[in-house]
């Protein structure tokens, strides 16, 4: 009797068989988002190890430059380049470790040398890349940190032996990765002009180290990051009060109702207004939206520590607390404002237009009820007219009438001119009054068609 097929047996022989062999059809990108999971995957580093950490502030165009310059170092140490089109590389260099990375507003740049050291910060990996090559990396330094991962066979260094390596005032630090590691800093830049960051392994594993080392550059790189939209911030201040000063004013001199407002001229200074509004929202609102985001990595970064207070040191945490939380609800205000600023403008400018409408409403009702004066004025000028042109008419019609029987009597009639002429009197007059109204009808028949 046959044996029944494992379960774990069957899965392997379904897990075989891919898509495609099914006869399905691949989406183009299922490859390319599958991997991007897997992409930037932390270094496995041992201790004692160190590195050297540099994040430039590139752009979008810089990005081939880039790669040229990493393709030109792999060439200098006789290594395979990046791909094409690659934002992410790390090889072995020989006498260091590449590590480089391409971010949307920022590339960074870590070089690793895994070798005991007594002084963690003195002769740092950066130190063995050709200094022409460094010279060359577009971008402009935000970041720059040396970080020294010491062994746990080697004892806690002491508050004195820190303090000759730390500024002791602003040295921060905490056990991390639930007492794995105990990690220290000061956030300061030093003489060289990098910060330096020191790790204690007390039990951490390869990928352990590599992902604390990456978490604790990373939580400086998007602190820096965060911090560019603070400057911003400061800028603008002024401007933005001034703007909202100004459109405060408008708004009250429009709630006022005051009759000798010229509101053609508040609308184009409210117009003026909502432009420089728009002009300054355009030039921060990347900005601040960038910073909000690289907020929240360094918040879930320090989170991923899981640390714990190591003798009564201030902890991250609380570092980023009192020194960064503050300046990020700055630019927070600031950028609310300006979005509230922006809402009001344009609130403002809806209610003068409002009124601009209703009082151009009003300028042609009176404008129409002064036409209806005037064609009632007509109206009866010309029914003045028309009563006197009856009587003109009449008066020449009974002239042409008596001229007509003083003919009739010089020739033998036996006449009286004068009351024959008195009787046509009244005849003459309707027939003119009726042809006149018969005219004017016709008139406003022909102009009712039109």
């Amino acid at each position: 009797m046959s044996q029944p097929k494992k379960e774990s047996d069957s899965n392997a022989e379904y897990g075989s068989k891919s898509a495609r062999d099914q006869g399905l059809v691949d989406h183009p990108q299922r490859t390319l988002l599958n991997n991007e999971v897997h992409a930037r995957p932390y270094e496995r580093l041992t201790a004692p190890v160190r590195a050297s950490y540099l994040a430039l502030l590139t752009g979008i165009e810089t990005a081939e430059d880039e790669r040229e310059q990493i393709k030109s170092l792999c060439s200098r140490n006789g290594v395979n380049p990046p791909a094409s089109g690659a934002n992410h590389y790390s090889n072995d260099l020989g006498i260091f470790r590449l590590r480089w990375e391409r971010h949307t507003e920022f590339s960074t740049y870590t070089f690793i040398h895994a070798a005991p050291f007594e002084a963690p910060f003195d002769d740092a990996p950066i130190k063995r890349v050709p200094k022409d090559w460094l010279d060359g990396l577009p971008g402009k330094v935000l970041t720059a940190v040396h970080v020294a991962v010491e062994p746990s066979n080697k004892p806690v260094r002491s508050r004195e032996q820190l303090g000759a390596l730390f500024v002791a005032d602003t040295l921060v630090g905490s056990k991390v990765v639930n007492n794995a590691a105990i990690a220290l800093t000061d956030f300061q830049i030093h003489a060289d002009g990098f910060s330096r960051i020191l790790i204690h392994d007390a039990a951490l594993g390869g990928r352990q180290a590599g992902r604390l080392v990456q978490r604790m550059l990373e939580l400086e790189t998007y602190r820096m990051m965060a911090l560019l939209a603070l400057p911003l911030a400061r800028e603008h201040t002024p401007g933005v009060f001034r703007l909202d000063k100004q459109v405060a004013e408008l708004s009250d001199v429009l709630a006022g109702q005051k009759e000798n407002v010229d509101e053609h001229r508040m609308l184009e200074r409210l117009s003026q207004l909502s432009a420089e509004i728009e002009g300054v929202a355009t030039a921060t609102s990347f900005r601040f939206s960038a910073a909000r985001a690289y907020y929240d990595i360094v918040e879930r970064r320090i989170r991923e520590l899981r640390e714990e207070r190591h003798e009564r040191l201030q902890t991250f945490s609380e570092f980023m607390q009192r020194r960064l939380v503050p300046a990020m609800h700055t630019c927070e205000s600031v950028h609310r404002r300006i979005e509230e600023l922006t809402t009001r403008a344009a609130r403002v400018s809806d209610l003068l237009r409002t009124r601009v409408s209703i009082t151009m409403e009003s300028q042609s009702r009176d404008l129409l009820e002064s036409m209806n004066r005037r064609a009632k004025l007509q109206i009866r000028l010309q029914q003045t007219v028309e009563g006197l042109s009856v009587v003109v008419l009449s008066y020449y019609l009974v002239g042409l009438v008596n001229y007509g029987l003083k003919g009739l009597k010089s020739a033998g009639l036996d006449l009286n001119v004068d009351i024959l002429t008195g009787i046509t009197i009244i005849p003459v007059i309707v027939v003119v009054l009726l042809g006149a109204r018969y005219v004017r009808r016709s008139i406003t028949r022909e102009e009712t068609k039109i």
